[in-house]
């Protein structure tokens, strides 16, 4: 019978130690769960009120032993504490978990432990876009294949609670966020990166600290290790400057000589110069030029895994998930679309080339302080009537308006500005002609209106479907 020596070393160590849980949110709950059946001493911080969050499992918990320092200042109780488990969201830098530092506490995250406890394979994604869908590709390629796999990270659910069950032979598949990753002190065996552009510099210091984020996810590899990264984009090509594991390309521009390619609308693997045929990008059953290059992303990572027909049946009869450019209904021979993942202008500008026609864009959201001046240049392109709402709508009208004066054309966009989405929705079915299609992908974060880009999501599908 296996036993994981690391991980019961793991369960000899936190035994009566003084553990801090930064935030009881959705990766947080079952770490606190698994934390109490080691016989931890467990308090949790949250920046909400008790009534804010879950009266009835707050009270189980206390119930249990825990303790917790809720509200505004509910950092000022953290002092004495052995290890201190952050949520993705809470800088390292805090000045409050810094101070404990220094007193001899051990900052980790439930991802980092998981990563550092795992006794098998791990395949960690990361980048700015295509990051879900591609995790996901690899995963069911890897299970279509036979692997006993599991999905985690930014999806899928917290894994570490499930660690106990991990065997060696068995491969885990991860999602990471910049903010995961900027404590990592351990890469995941094969490390992917699909692409970086600006992103999430409400939170990061700069852009350079967000790349640095990204750059994690591969520094603390061997030689034995894998690194997966973007050719066509200019900083994920420089990574193969530092890494320490063999680097493996892939590109839908450029015919490389090794790496994963699309040469004539036919994905090939390169090695030695030899090209072997995968796949007809028009085979592949999600749509958009993005995709292909997602699905370029997990064969590259993938190819010394599982076999090509594991791949093919993986990229031809995989739907999408959910919420990116997700087929909602038809109506009145108008169709919706629900892309609430697009969370960034790049995000929106790969969603909108995906169509053949001319759409109705419904974008705007929570400012994370982007850049939207290219994003004005595929809206003339690709949308026939521009609809807003959200803190983001001056931004993204304004660079619409610069691209309509920079071209000169006396080109004439209707433009509708709105207040909520039912209104922007509504403003969409209006305006709407059969054969239209109605585009939601937003180009901002949910959180000047929504929890997350989910809740976002789910709310323009409700309200989508109630349309007569």
């Amino acid at each position: 019978m296996y036993v994981n020596e690391n991980l019961e070393e793991f369960k000899r160590y936190i035994k009566g130690r003084n553990v801090a849980v930064m935030g009881m949110g959705i990766s947080n709950t079952p770490l606190i769960q698994y934390l109490m059946k080691l016989d931890a001493n467990i308090t949790v911080f949250d920046r909400k009120t008790e009534e804010e969050l879950d009266n009835a499992i707050c009270e189980e918990y206390m119930l249990q032993g825990v303790r917790f320092s809720l509200g505004e200042n509910y950092l000022d109780n953290l002092v004495g504490y052995d290890i201190i488990f952050r949520s993705p969201s809470m800088r390292p830098d805090t000045p409050a978990i810094e101070k404990e530092l220094d007193r001899g506490a051990i900052l980790t995250s439930e991802i980092e432990m998981l990563i550092d406890l795992c006794p098998g394979k791990i395949i960690g994604v990361t980048g700015s876009d295509g990051k879900t869908t591609t995790t996901t590709l690899i995963y069911k390629m890897l299970q279509e294949e036979g692997y006993n796999c599991y999905l985690g990270g930014n999806i899928g659910i917290p894994l570490f609670s499930r660690i106990d069950e991990m065997k060696p032979e068995d491969i885990v598949v991860l999602e990471l966020s910049s903010f995961q990753l900027m404590t990592l002190k351990k890469s995941p065996n094969i490390s992917v990166v699909t692409n970086i552009s600006p992103n999430h510099l409400d939170i990061h210091k700069d852009y350079q600290e967000y790349i640095d984020s990204k750059r994690n996810i591969y520094l603390h590899q061997t030689r034995d290790d894998l690194l997966v990264i973007n050719y066509d984009n200019e900083i994920t090509r420089e990574f193969a400057d530092t890494s320490k594991g063999n680097v493996r390309f892939f590109s839908t521009y450029t015919r490389l000589d090794n790496g994963v390619v699309l040469d004539q609308n036919i994905i090939k693997t390169c090695v030695s110069k030899v090209r072997t045929q995968i796949i007809d990008a028009d085979d592949i059953l999600l749509l958009g030029r993005h995709n292909v290059e997602n699905a370029c992303t997990a064969i590259a990572a993938v190819q010394d895994l599982v076999k090509t027909e594991s791949i093919i049946k993986v990229l031809t009869t995989f739907k999408g998930v959910e919420h990116r450019n997700e087929f909602v209904r038809e109506l009145n021979g108008v169709k919706w679309y629900n892309d609430s993942i697009g969370s960034s202008p790049t995000r929106t500008i790969a969603g909108l080339v995906s169509f053949k026609k001319k759409v109705i864009l419904i974008a705007g959201g929570y400012d994370k302080h982007l850049d939207y001046a290219e994003m004005g240049k595929y809206i003339l392109d690709h949308v026939k009537i521009l609809i807003l709402l959200g803190q983001t709508k001056e931004k993204i009208k304004n660079a619409t308006l610069a691209e309509i004066e920079n071209r000169g054309d006396n080109i004439e966009l209707p433009l509708v500005e709105c207040e909520s989405l039912e209104e922007a929705i509504l403003a969409a079915q209006k305006y709407a002609v059969e054969g239209d299609t109605v585009f939601f992908s937003p180009a901002s974060a949910s959180f000047d209106m929504f929890k997350n880009f989910e809740e976002r999501g789910n709310k323009y599908k409700e309200i989508v479907e109630k349309l007569k």
